[in-house]
């Protein structure tokens, strides 16, 4: 891995989030038109966002609504990587089960996403 690019919650409510992080912690974001909230401008991270659960079931699934068989993210970071094809591969040959494999998102952006194990099913990523 190269670098962390990005890191952020994933929000159900997104409101209130907007809300905590703004008001409370003081972050300023930049918001696209579909919502998504984001800024370059915070020291130790390249992209910090507010991702809505239903963009990030969007993404990894075609639809709004995330699959009731797995368990909610409550966070994503994504890392930068020389090769994303080995990378993919890398993670594929150890096991794991991966929700997308090198898909390119509308912005151009060539994406790989996992579920990191939990507390609750710390062998979940695994096939």
């Amino acid at each position: 891995m190269l670098f962390v690019v990005g890191f952020g919650p994933i929000v159900r409510d997104a409101v209130a989030s907007r809300k905590f992080y703004s008001e409370a912690l003081g972050l300023t974001f930049k918001e696209d038109t579909n919502g998504y909230l984001h800024t370059g401008d915070l020291n130790g991270v390249k992209h910090f966002a507010l991702w809505p659960l239903a963009q990030a079931a969007e993404s990894c699934f075609g639809t709004d609504q995330w699959p009731d068989n797995l368990p909610v993210p409550q966070a994503w970071i994504e890392f930068d990587v020389e090769n994303i094809e080995r990378a993919t591969s890398e993670l594929r040959s150890q096991g794991y089960k991966l929700l997308v494999a090198t898909q390119k998102e509308p912005w151009g952006q060539i994406v790989t996403r996992l579920l990191g194990a939990c507390p609750s099913n710390p062998t979940f990523p695994r096939t």
